[in-house]
């Protein structure tokens, strides 16, 4: 895997380019801060796999969040994938990588053993297959 790709597969957590219309531009800087917050409250939490799931029982507008936070990266993994000539599960195994070493204090994220836990000061625990 090239350091192009692993930039393309980091863009995952930034939902995609915007090129739409200000209708769709506003609609995903909504989305984005909507998934920011809810990140940072500790709601949500980042995955292995590239995707974000709820910490715990979520409410149905974070269940809403979820699916619809996942669903554009699942877009962004599939042409990640189309332009790497890799598979969309890479794509998105480096992009989970990528959104995991980008935590912050205090965020979730889930260990190569598939446990929630809050990022502390250090680095998060990395899956080792993740790229260096």
């Amino acid at each position: 895997m090239g350091k192009k790709w692993i930039e393309m597969a980091g863009a995952a957590i930034l939902f995609g380019a915007a090129t739409a219309t200000a209708a769709v531009v506003s609609a995903q800087s909504s989305l984005a801060d909507e998934y920011r917050s809810a990140k940072t409250s500790g709601l949500v939490g980042e995955k292995m796999d590239g995707y974000i799931e709820a910490v715990s029982a979520p409410s149905a507008s974070i269940a809403a969040l979820v699916s619809a936070i996942n669903i554009k990266r699942k877009d962004v993994y599939f042409k990640v994938a189309q332009q790497t000539g890799s598979r969309p599960d890479e794509a998105a195994f480096t992009g989970g990588c990528t959104n995991i070493n980008n935590t912050k204090p205090g965020e979730y994220y889930q260990t190569p053993g598939g446990n929630w836990t809050q990022r502390d000061g250090g680095a998060p625990q990395l899956n080792g297959r993740c790229p260096q």
